[in-house]
Protein backbone atom coordinates (compact mmCIF):
# COMPACT_ATOMS: atom_id res chain seq x y z
CA UNK A 1 0.00 0.00 0.00
CA UNK A 2 2.60 2.52 0.76
CA UNK A 3 4.26 1.78 -2.40
CA UNK A 4 1.27 1.99 -4.17
CA UNK A 5 1.25 5.82 -2.52
CA UNK A 6 4.54 6.59 -3.90
CA UNK A 7 3.75 5.64 -7.03
CA UNK A 8 0.55 7.42 -7.53
CA UNK A 9 2.61 10.78 -6.07
CA UNK A 10 5.02 10.41 -8.43
CA UNK A 11 2.70 9.66 -11.44
CA UNK A 12 0.41 12.37 -10.29
CA UNK A 13 3.52 14.71 -10.27
CA UNK A 14 4.56 13.54 -14.09
CA UNK A 15 0.85 14.12 -15.35
CA UNK A 16 0.36 17.89 -13.44
CA UNK A 17 4.12 18.66 -15.01
CA UNK A 18 2.71 17.13 -18.87
CA UNK A 19 -0.75 19.00 -17.92
CA UNK A 20 1.00 22.57 -17.28
CA UNK A 21 3.38 21.82 -20.39
CA UNK A 22 0.40 21.34 -23.05
CA UNK A 23 -1.76 23.78 -21.80
CA UNK A 24 1.28 26.99 -21.35
CA UNK A 25 3.02 25.49 -24.31
CA UNK A 26 0.63 24.39 -26.80
CA UNK A 27 -1.99 26.71 -26.80
CA UNK A 28 -3.85 28.77 -29.57
CA UNK A 29 -4.84 32.43 -27.61
CA UNK A 30 -8.11 33.54 -28.24
CA UNK A 31 -9.88 37.07 -26.67
CA UNK A 32 -10.70 36.14 -23.59
CA UNK A 33 -8.09 33.14 -22.55
CA UNK A 34 -6.76 30.64 -24.85
CA UNK A 35 -7.52 27.05 -26.08
CA UNK A 36 -5.72 24.17 -25.49
CA UNK A 37 -5.58 20.31 -24.90
CA UNK A 38 -4.23 19.43 -21.34
CA UNK A 39 -7.94 18.99 -20.43
CA UNK A 40 -7.65 15.94 -22.30
CA UNK A 41 -4.99 14.95 -19.65
CA UNK A 42 -6.67 15.51 -17.09
CA UNK A 43 -9.29 13.85 -18.13
CA UNK A 44 -7.00 10.70 -18.01
CA UNK A 45 -5.59 11.46 -14.67
CA UNK A 46 -9.19 11.02 -13.36
CA UNK A 47 -9.21 7.88 -14.97
CA UNK A 48 -5.87 5.85 -13.75
CA UNK A 49 -5.83 7.79 -10.33
CA UNK A 50 -7.61 8.01 -7.49
CA UNK A 51 -9.33 11.04 -7.20
CA UNK A 52 -6.72 13.18 -4.42
CA UNK A 53 -4.22 12.48 -6.59
CA UNK A 54 -7.19 12.99 -9.62
CA UNK A 55 -7.49 16.15 -8.18
CA UNK A 56 -3.72 17.45 -7.69
CA UNK A 57 -3.06 17.07 -11.51
CA UNK A 58 -5.78 18.66 -12.94
CA UNK A 59 -5.86 21.60 -10.53
CA UNK A 60 -2.36 21.91 -10.18
CA UNK A 61 -1.46 21.95 -13.61
CA UNK A 62 -4.26 24.39 -14.22
CA UNK A 63 -2.80 26.58 -11.90
CA UNK A 64 0.80 26.80 -13.14
CA UNK A 65 -0.70 27.02 -16.62
CA UNK A 66 -2.65 30.07 -15.42
CA UNK A 67 0.05 31.82 -13.52
CA UNK A 68 2.75 31.29 -15.01
CA UNK A 69 1.61 31.96 -18.98
CA UNK A 70 -0.35 35.63 -17.72
CA UNK A 71 -3.11 34.32 -17.06
CA UNK A 72 -3.52 34.72 -13.31
CA UNK A 73 -6.89 36.12 -13.22
CA UNK A 74 -8.17 32.75 -14.49
CA UNK A 75 -6.06 30.61 -11.86
CA UNK A 76 -9.33 30.52 -9.01
CA UNK A 77 -11.99 29.37 -11.90
CA UNK A 78 -9.94 26.84 -13.51
CA UNK A 79 -9.09 25.58 -10.36
CA UNK A 80 -12.53 24.54 -9.37
CA UNK A 81 -13.31 23.89 -12.82
CA UNK A 82 -10.82 21.50 -13.29
CA UNK A 83 -11.18 19.80 -9.62
CA UNK A 84 -15.63 19.34 -10.54
CA UNK A 85 -14.45 18.23 -13.90
CA UNK A 86 -12.22 15.17 -12.23
CA UNK A 87 -15.33 13.86 -10.61
CA UNK A 88 -16.87 13.27 -13.72
CA UNK A 89 -14.53 10.63 -14.69
CA UNK A 90 -14.36 6.99 -13.45
CA UNK A 91 -11.26 4.80 -12.75
CA UNK A 92 -13.13 1.70 -11.70
CA UNK A 93 -13.40 0.25 -15.00
CA UNK A 94 -10.26 -1.97 -16.56
CA UNK A 95 -10.22 0.02 -19.58
CA UNK A 96 -10.36 3.88 -19.90
CA UNK A 97 -12.53 4.24 -22.55
CA UNK A 98 -15.80 2.63 -21.89
CA UNK A 99 -19.10 3.66 -22.12
CA UNK A 100 -19.38 5.60 -19.11
CA UNK A 101 -16.46 7.85 -19.30
CA UNK A 102 -17.02 8.34 -22.52
CA UNK A 103 -20.61 9.56 -21.87
CA UNK A 104 -18.71 11.86 -19.56
CA UNK A 105 -17.39 14.18 -22.42
CA UNK A 106 -20.33 15.89 -22.62
CA UNK A 107 -20.91 16.95 -19.31
CA UNK A 108 -17.55 17.80 -19.08
CA UNK A 109 -17.75 19.94 -22.28
CA UNK A 110 -21.15 21.72 -20.50
CA UNK A 111 -18.72 22.62 -17.19
CA UNK A 112 -15.85 24.19 -18.82
CA UNK A 113 -18.07 26.23 -20.98
CA UNK A 114 -20.92 26.79 -18.28
CA UNK A 115 -17.71 27.43 -15.89
CA UNK A 116 -15.97 29.49 -17.81
CA UNK A 117 -18.79 31.90 -18.65
CA UNK A 118 -20.08 32.01 -15.28
CA UNK A 119 -16.50 32.68 -13.73
CA UNK A 120 -15.75 35.41 -16.76
CA UNK A 121 -19.25 36.95 -15.74
CA UNK A 122 -18.81 36.95 -12.26
CA UNK A 123 -15.11 38.71 -12.60
CA UNK A 124 -16.04 41.32 -15.23
CA UNK A 125 -19.56 42.15 -13.73
CA UNK A 126 -21.45 41.24 -17.69
CA UNK A 127 -23.33 38.69 -18.63
CA UNK A 128 -23.70 39.66 -22.36
CA UNK A 129 -19.71 39.83 -23.46
CA UNK A 130 -18.16 36.21 -21.76
CA UNK A 131 -21.06 34.87 -24.35
CA UNK A 132 -18.22 35.37 -26.94
CA UNK A 133 -15.61 32.88 -24.79
CA UNK A 134 -18.23 29.56 -25.60
CA UNK A 135 -16.88 29.10 -28.72
CA UNK A 136 -13.30 28.83 -27.56
CA UNK A 137 -14.48 26.53 -24.54
CA UNK A 138 -16.52 23.80 -26.91
CA UNK A 139 -13.41 23.89 -28.80
CA UNK A 140 -10.91 22.90 -26.35
CA UNK A 141 -13.37 20.54 -24.52
CA UNK A 142 -14.31 19.11 -28.16
CA UNK A 143 -9.72 18.75 -28.94
CA UNK A 144 -9.63 17.64 -25.18
CA UNK A 145 -12.15 14.80 -25.91
CA UNK A 146 -9.94 13.64 -29.02
CA UNK A 147 -6.67 13.46 -27.30
CA UNK A 148 -8.36 11.78 -24.62
CA UNK A 149 -10.00 9.03 -26.72
CA UNK A 150 -6.58 8.50 -28.74
CA UNK A 151 -4.25 8.63 -26.02
CA UNK A 152 -6.86 6.47 -24.01
CA UNK A 153 -7.23 3.77 -26.47
CA UNK A 154 -3.36 3.71 -26.71
CA UNK A 155 -2.97 3.03 -23.03
CA UNK A 156 -5.59 0.37 -22.76
CA UNK A 157 -3.66 -1.58 -25.80
CA UNK A 158 -0.78 -1.43 -23.84
CA UNK A 159 -2.47 -2.49 -20.69
CA UNK A 160 -0.43 0.29 -18.26
CA UNK A 161 -3.91 1.02 -15.91
CA UNK A 162 -3.26 -2.58 -14.81
CA UNK A 163 -0.10 -1.55 -14.03
CA UNK A 164 -0.74 0.92 -12.35
CA UNK A 165 -3.20 -0.10 -10.56
CA UNK A 166 -1.83 -3.90 -9.36
CA UNK A 167 1.42 -1.87 -8.35
CA UNK A 168 3.52 -3.36 -11.14
CA UNK A 169 5.94 -0.53 -12.86
CA UNK A 170 7.76 -1.27 -15.72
Amino acid sequence: MKNNKIAYMCISGVLTALVFVVTAYLHIPTNNGYIHVGDGLIYLSACLLPWPYAVVVGAGGALLADCLTGYAVWAPGSVVIKTLTVFLFSRKSQKIINLRNTMVLLPAAILCAGGYYLYESLLYGNFIAPLTGIPASVTQSAASAVVFVVVGIAIDRLNIKSKIIGGTYR
